[in-house]
């Protein structure tokens, strides 16, 4: 099993796909990765070598940031926008969607369960 950046790849897998399982990699850039490194976009990850494995751990972690790394500057973004008062940080600190969405209706992922409010 190809353990890289922390993530266990799922064996039966492409390695396009597999390597989207990362926290901040998605199918274009799993591509390009692939590009890179001159692996095949359809071997599996239990065919990779370690050797070629190493060579995609290097190259993921010389060119991009992922997992603990990408989390942690999301966050503090957040809190920037939170600590300046903009109106984005604002919907992130009353836990209300930030791009646009109407919430008269939907909007139950950010909000939470229903509230009844003023039932007799």
């Amino acid at each position: 099993m190809a353990r890289i950046a922390g993530v266990d790849l799922p064996k039966k897998k492409r390695m396009e796909y597999a390597l989207t399982y990362i926290y901040g990699i998605g199918l274009t850039t799993s591509r390009k990765i692939l590009d890179r490194t001159g692996i095949d976009y359809n071997k599996r990850v239990h065919e990779l070598t370690d050797a070629e494995a190493a060579v995609i751990r290097n190259d993921i972690q010389d060119n991009i940031m992922v997992e603990g790394d990408l989390r942690k500057k999301v966050t503090l973004d957040i809190k920037a926008l939170m600590d300046l008062g903009s109106y984005r940080g604002l919907r992130h600190r009353r836990g209300l969607p930030c791009r646009g969405q109407k919430t008269k209706t939907n909007a139950r992922t950010r909000k939470g369960k229903r509230k009844t409010v003023g039932a007799a």
